[in-house]
């Protein structure tokens, strides 16, 4: 249900910078992205879980302000970034 340690750690080298790189946009996004594509199976069964749904919300809407930022800041990142994750279609 949750990101594991070891998921985790595959992120963050995978998306760092440099060399323990945690605080950086694209990993902040990466790890954002994990947890949300791990909650969204969760909604599927349980309908009613507002409570959590809302904490979804949330992460999505942090997800989307990183992801601003990073736009403006570094474009061409952002179109990498993007690419990778699959998050536009």
């Amino acid at each position: 249900m949750t990101v594991t340690v070891a998921q985790k750690a595959d992120l963050l080298k995978q998306y760092q910078r440099a060399e323990g790189d945690t605080g950086s946009p694209e990993v902040q996004v990466a790890l954002l992205t994990a947890r949300i594509n791990d909650l969204t199976p969760h909604f599927k069964e349980h309908k009613k879980d507002h409570h959590s749904r809302r904490g979804l919300l949330k992460m999505v809407s942090r997800r989307r302000r990183l992801l601003d930022y990073f736009k403006r800041t570094n474009p061409e990142g952002y179109r990498e970034l993007i690419a990778k994750l699959g998050l536009r279609k």
